[in-house]
């Protein structure tokens, strides 16, 4: 047995944002650019793949703010830090190593963020950075491994903005393609979250379905 391979940690990173789609995902463990981003993903130190993948879904409320640069200077995902269960958020879990989670956070914010897993877990969520996406959530446990996401601290003080198309378009892929979502399921989810409610028509989100 290789006793190397048995001292890797594995957790799950539950994506609810343009992660969801697993092409998109996968610049940030392989490097490269994302259609629709202006930016190019450098990738994990280890390249491998997922060993598991699923759909999960969070009781956070999904919204969208700010504007990124990577996405049209326009809005893009967060969940508020509350957990409550009228709220339905869909999410794609990935179970990669705790080091490569450590690495898709570095590279979603820009910076490396010391974190101590064991800590956020029993926390429930701790903000590691002043950043978009620097504060932890443990949101659940699957197999034995514990389910991390991350967020702002902001919660959902702040105003709401619109996503690009491009942006709404590499989540709705991931809805479609990754999740399976059919695409009324994908109409009826979207258009009743902040920021997409007030800038996309149910036509509009069926239009670029394609």
């Amino acid at each position: 047995m290789d006793t190397k391979t048995d001292k890797v940690n594995y957790v799950w990173y539950a994506s609810y944002g343009s992660n969801l789609s697993r092409e998109r995902f996968l610049c940030y463990i392989e490097g490269g650019q994302p259609k629709g981003s202006a930016d190019v993903e450098i990738g994990c130190s280890d390249n491998s793949l997922p060993i598991k993948e699923a759909t999960h879904i969070m009781q956070h409320p999904l919204y969208f703010a700010k504007a990124s640069a990577r996405w049209q200077n326009q809005g893009v995902a967060f969940i508020g830090l509350k957990k409550e269960e009228k709220h339905h958020t869909y999410s794609r879990k990935y179970l990669i190593t705790e080091e490569q989670f450590k690495d898709v956070v570095k590279q979603e914010n820009g910076v490396a963020i010391d974190m101590d897993l064991d800590d956020i877990k029993q926390r429930g969520l701790r903000t590691l950075k002043d950043t978009w996406y620097g504060t932890l959530l443990y949101v659940g446990e699957e197999d034995g491994y514990p389910i991390f996401t991350f967020t702002a601290d902001f919660d959902s003080d702040v105003p709401v903005t619109k996503p690009s198309k491009q942006y709404l378009g590499m989540i709705i892929n991931g809805l479609r393609n990754t999740l399976k979502l059919d695409r009324t399921e994908v109409v009826n989810y979207l258009s009743t979250k902040p920021g997409v409610a007030d800038n996309y028509s149910r036509e509009d989100i069926e239009e670029l379905m394609g």
